[in-house]
Formats: C-alpha cells, structure tokens, sequence
C-alpha cells in the first residue's frame, strides 16, 4: 500500500476516535513506525499531526473554562506548558533503542486509563471524595501529567479527569473544558520543542493532520449516533490488540 494513503487513512482514524473516545496516538503511531519512521520522530510527529484537533476542541471550550479546585486555570497552563516541555526533552533525549522497551509500558497505561479512567472518575465523584486535596497536590499532579503528555500523550486527557477525580469534588462536566484546554499546553510546549529540535516529519504530518480534522469532524458526527458503550468497547479493544503487539515485538 502507498504509504502516504496509508498515514492520510491513520489520520482520519485517529481524528474520529479522539472525538468519540480518545487514544488517536494508537493509530498514528504505528502507522509512522510502519512507514519506517523511528519511533522517537513517529511518536513527536503522532503529537504534532494530531495537534490542530486538540487546539480547535480548546477554542470550542473556550467560554467554559474555569479553575480547578480553586487552581487559577492561567496557573495550571504555566505548570502544564513546563511539564510538557521538560517531557519532549525527555523523549529526544531517550534512544530509539530504550523507547522501544518503554513504548508498550507506556501503551499499556494508556490502555488501562482508556478502559478505566472514566470509570473510576465517575465512582469517585458518586462516592463524594476527593475534598481533601490542596493546591499544591493539585498542582504537583499536574506537572507530572504535563510531563507524561510532552513524552507521551496517550490518553493523558483522560488521566487529568481521573487525577481531578481523586483530589477535587468538581463535577466531572466542568472539567471538560479545563482538561481539553490543559492537554493542549502540554503538547504545545512539546511540539514546539520537537520542531526546533528538527525531530518532526513534516511531510507525514501534513498527509496526518488535515486527514485528523476531518476524522474529527466525522467522529464528532457519528458520536450523535452511535452507542457510547460500543464506541469505547471498540477503542479499548484496538488499543488492547495495539498494546500486544508493541510488547510481542519489543520483548519477542
């Protein structure tokens, strides 16, 4: 298959799963790895292709954002924008050789917060915990997520809500619009490092991400229709048999 079809289809892919569910990164990143990207650049190229989806979800939101247990959003940003830049430094700074044993570890939490993650927010809030937590567990917290997103990224968004879960008592529908806000200064900080750092390829990432928007939009669409259940049934599922697969071939 003509590889640049191979990443335009990946990036309509991506688009619709990170507007029905998350986890867009299982589908791009392979996808680059296939095409005989390292997988250093193939994961800074994953964030910068799926970039424009997360920022234009941040301007939808933007008349909704708020603090976060009584975090001042602005505050938040700063922390996130640090963690995600000290994350990508991380990352070029791993050889291809070490992320290739730590990509399927970091695909397996991804995985378990996809499967998870909203699961235990929503007991959580039930339960009424999370009072306790203070400022600086908040933001603590969330300088590590920020971290964990310029490295990674996969399914941090749903990380955030979990961790805001345990440490605050605000309505999981109000951290929406401060998750999707957050997640995009982390990968802003990241990509810009990971493009002076000449560690994207652009040319894959200009057949990803127009691809990605449309998939967003059609995700977007086909979320009004489709049964939330399925939805995340099946992109656990792709992410689990994704998973598998990276540790087959790193440890096999």
């Amino acid at each position: 298959m003509n590889t640049d079809y191979l990443l335009a289809g990946a990036g309509l892919l991506a688009g619709a799963m990170n507007a029905l569910a998350g986890g867009g990164s299982f589908v791009t990143l392979p996808a680059l790895m296939a095409t005989g990207v390292p997988p250093v650049v193939a994961n800074a190229s994953s964030s910068v292709a799926l970039y424009p989806g997360g920022a234009a979800s941040a301007w939808v939101y933007r008349k909704d954002i708020g603090a976060v247990a009584g975090v001042s959003l602005t505050r938040l940003a700063v922390i996130s924008l640090l963690g995600g830049a000290i994350g990508s430094v991380l990352l070029l700074a791993t050889p291809s050789t070490l992320f290739n044993r730590v990509l399927p570890w970091l695909l397996l939490v991804a995985t378990l917060a996809l499967a998870f993650g909203k699961r235990i927010a929503t007991r959580l809030h039930g339960e009424g915990g999370g009072e306790g937590a203070g400022p600086k567990i908040i933001q603590s917290g969330q300088f590590l997520l920020g971290i964990y997103g310029g490295y990674f990224g996969g399914a941090v968004g749903i990380m955030m809500m979990a961790f805001w879960s345990v440490t605050t008592s605000t309505g999981l529908n109000r951290l929406q619009a401060p998750r999707t806000v957050l997640v995009t200064a982390a990968n802003t900080a990241a990509i810009a490092i990971f493009a002076v750092m000449n560690a994207v390829r652009w040319h894959d990432v200009l057949l990803l991400a127009p691809s990605a928007i449309a998939g967003g939009y059609l995700g977007a669409l086909l979320g009004t229709r489709l049964p939330r259940r399925v939805v995340e049934a099946v992109t656990v599922a792709l992410a689990g048999i994704v998973t598998v697969a990276f540790f087959a071939k790193a440890y096999y």
